[in-house]
């Protein structure tokens, strides 16, 4: 079991997305906390399966790849959920630029493989930050009840469109990495 744990604990964050869901919408007022907590603890496998694989030495190809795939829908499904429940233009923007940029930084990352070049795309210290700042702002905005006297939705809010702006900088470095290959002709 212990070879198999980081993938484990991956798939282990894939099957907590149903489960997020449908806390999500329990006519209870228990929901916002349950939900928070689902998402803490996909968020915390995503940390002990990274750690684990690397302290181990088990990185596998299946993992590398199933990953980033679990991260991304983990926070686009989380995204949703706070968009849905407040659907104004001013918080659909930072959601669409978050989702958006994971897309298009996936699709140039597998491009760039398919050149030879994955490398040139890793992940940076930015996009570290912006993560951080990203989970924060999902864990408040998915609380959004005052917690200890602090304003979770408000604080929830700006950590998002911090993330927003950290998602843009971190999608232009990226870019800017691969703009020469970007630039190429086809058969050069």
């Amino acid at each position: 079991m212990h070879r198999h744990t980081p993938n484990f604990l991956t798939l282990a964050r894939i099957a907590l997305l149903p489960i997020l869901v449908l806390l999500n919408y329990l006519p209870v007022n228990w929901a916002p906390l349950a939900t928070t907590s689902v998402f803490i603890l996909a968020a915390l496998t995503d940390w002990l399966d990274g750690y684990l694989a690397r302290r181990w030495h088990l990185v596998s190809a299946f993992g590398t790849f199933l990953d980033p795939v679990a991260d991304k829908l983990m926070v686009a499904t989380a995204l949703i959920l706070v968009l849905q429940h407040n659907p104004a233009v001013w918080m659909t923007l930072p959601v669409l630029v978050i989702i958006g940029r994971e897309i298009t930084i996936s699709a140039l990352r597998e491009w760039m493989a398919s050149l030879g070049a994955g490398a040139q795309v890793a992940v940076s210290q930015i996009g570290k930050i912006k993560t951080t700042a990203q989970m924060i702002a999902i864990i408040c905005l998915l609380y959004h009840n005052d917690f200890a006297g602090l304003p979770t939705y408000t604080i929830g809010v700006v950590l998002l469109y911090l993330a927003g702006a950290l998602t843009l900088w971190s999608m232009l470095i990226y870019l800017q990495t691969a703009w020469p290959e970007l630039r190429r002709k086809p058969g050069t």
